[in-house]
């Protein structure tokens, strides 16, 4: 078989059992792999309880991994969420895919719970389940020291043992499975870690043709000014997008009261590059190489990071955020709930967290101990308990990411439209909202933006299934990877296939969560977003959204996925007609 492995390998942990099964075809043809394959695993499973033991955690990489195509090292870790009730995946780049994939495997599907902690090593020939009681409550950094002898190391912090809702998985390269606290479900089963490791080749069906249309890719990135433009994420990282969020008025500031923060110059991409003397890093393989380290190798924290730990908590100090940032990799913790879920409590208290109070916030947090008990459940949560449920900036308990929806209509829409929760990478209309010259005037209009996201939501739920980085089509298109798909495997993918393809993987998705319970009234914003303008200023100005035209987009996009006015399925036997 070309591009795919074609089998999986299943771990019960209950009975310490493995064994690797065939993948069949059609599956992987008609799924991809990545996010749509793990995806499609959960159909027997998408009603249990999160921490029901025989809830599947799917590691699951795609037909490009371990070939040379950019950016195509990279996995999907599927589950339930503990977080919010959804079903979950989440992408990660890094070294443990290709080993993953180099191992052999298209997939690894996780079940069951062990008496007590061990760690899974898995090998071309050989699975072996260790104690690990001895690396229980330890950090990210001790585990992957003790395990990376085995290989790529994938763990849990003291965050994912202690059932932090929105625990991380990490990879040893600094990567992580960061939203949603699919850390909790390991640490649930556990299970401390997963090394993997490999060398065996990945197959192309057409080298010759892979070769080519590699050229064209790299020729996009080379060309796009996103990329490797002076001010490009090649050279800056994410963090460059401080500065443009601040000139487009849309920097979440103070639990989103606000829209701009004053001193937010004091993080942006160039100040961090000058204060740490950022160094490209990035994941395996990868020509872009976003991720920045600084001069001692640390990892340097991603435009998220640093807008919710600096602007959203009324923070300018890069040193407290970098330290913030990295207690929540060395703990096991997603940096965006962790600080969206400290800016509420700190609205709700009358004071935002201090630059001496993080560092013990964000360690009672993964231990569950004093206030860290509250905090540790998420946003959502912590504001029902204290009375203020409408000061959790969520959709479906997801915090929402560093994008002000008020400036910024296409990604209002698609946060709500997000089958994960408040998430900016379903859709992710960066590119047509954010990063255009001129400014685009069109991010203040709903008109057109319910077609844009559905194709935008297809497109991206292909690429995560194949599974590519996201930020590769700041150059390249599907017509590109398309063909590299097609040359990978010998099947012939054109980019309306892939489109439909992600098409399906959506709504299997949707219907997954409307069985479980979630409608329309899941796929809404807090009022703040209706009831409170911006931070309007240097001509622009930033008014609340108005809910009637809210309301009449969200209509039109569940018309054109063929969904009912309370965007679930007339339809009970859709899966039945699915692959």
């Amino acid at each position: 078989m070309f591009g795919w492995t074609g089998k999986i390998l299943r771990i019960d942990l209950t009975s310490g059992t493995s064994c690797r099964q065939e993948l069949p075809r059609q599956l992987l043809e008609e799924y991809l792999g990545g996010r749509g394959l793990g995806g499609r695993l959960m159909r027997d499973y998408f009603r249990l309880d999160p921490f029901d033991p025989v809830m599947p955690l799917i590691f699951a990489v795609g037909p490009l991994c371990g070939t040379p195509a950019p950016t195509a090292a990279r996995l999907s870790v599927v589950s339930r969420s503990p977080l919010t009730g959804t079903i979950y995946d989440c992408s990660a780049g890094g070294r443990f895919a290709w080993r993953l994939k180099a191992a052999g495997l298209d997939a690894i599907f996780i079940t069951g719970k062990s008496a007590a902690p061990v760690a899974v090593t898995i090998a071309p020939d050989q699975v072996r389940i260790l104690p690990a009681g001895n690396l229980w409550g330890s950090d990210i950094p001790t585990t992957v020291a003790a395990l990376k002898e085995h290989g790529s190391v994938a763990t849990i912090g003291p965050a994912g043992e202690n059932g932090v809702l929105f625990a991380n998985i990490m990879m040893g390269e600094g990567n992580s499975v960061g939203r949603g606290g699919l850390g909790a479900v390991m640490g649930a089963k556990n299970l401390k870690a997963v090394v993997v490791d490999g060398n065996r080749k990945t197959d192309i069906a057409d080298q010759a043709l892979f070769d080519r249309a590699r050229q064209d890719v790299m020729r996009l990135f080379k060309a796009s000014p996103v990329i490797f433009g002076p001010l490009g994420i090649a050279e800056f990282g994410t963090p460059v997008l401080v500065d443009l969020m601040a000139q487009r008025r849309m920097a979440p500031t103070e639990n989103f009261r606000k829209t701009f923060f004053e001193r937010s110059g004091n993080y942006s991409g160039p100040a961090i590059k000058e204060a740490c003397g950022a160094k490209k890093n990035g994941c395996y393989g990868c020509p872009i190489q976003c991720k920045k380290s600084a001069r001692d190798g640390g990892h340097l924290p991603e435009y998220e990071t640093v807008s919710h730990f600096g602007a959203l908590n009324d923070v300018d100090d890069l040193s407290s955020i970098i330290r913030s940032n990295q207690l929540c990799n060395n703990l096991g913790m997603d940096t965006i709930t962790a600080a969206a879920t400290l800016s509420a409590w700190g609205e709700i208290r009358g004071g935002f967290p201090t630059v001496q109070e993080l560092p013990t916030l964000l360690t009672d947090m993964a231990l569950r101990r004093g206030d860290g008990a509250l905090l540790s459940l998420g946003s959502r949560r912590l504001t029902e308990q204290l009375g203020r449920p409408e000061l959790s900036m969520s959709v479906k308990s997801l915090e929402l990411p560093a994008y002000d929806p008020r400036g910024a209509y296409g990604m209002a829409l698609a946060y709500c439209t997000s089958n994960r929760g408040g998430c900016h990478l379903r859709a992710y209309p960066i590119s047509h909202e954010i990063l255009r010259k001129p400014v685009p005037t069109d991010r203040f209009s709903f008109s057109g933006k319910a077609r844009i996201i559905t194709i935008a939501e297809d497109s991206n739920a292909a690429v995560d299934s194949l599974a590519a980085c996201k930020f590769s089509f700041f150059g390249a298109s599907l017509e590109e990877y398309a063909e590299l798909l097609s040359a990978a495997t010998g099947i012939s993918y054109s980019p309306q296939r892939l489109k439909e393809i992600g098409r399906r993987i959506c709504l299997t998705e949707r219907f997954y969560n409307c069985v479980n319970g979630f409608s329309r009234r899941d796929d809404q914003l807090p009022h703040r977003f209706f009831s409170e303008p911006g931070s309007s200023g240097d001509g622009i100005e930033i008014a609340p959204l108005d809910q009637k035209r809210f309301a009449e987009e969200l209509d039109k996009y569940y018309r054109i996925r063929g969904l009912n006015q309370d965007g679930c399925f007339d339809d009970a036997d859709f899966l039945d007609r699915q692959p």
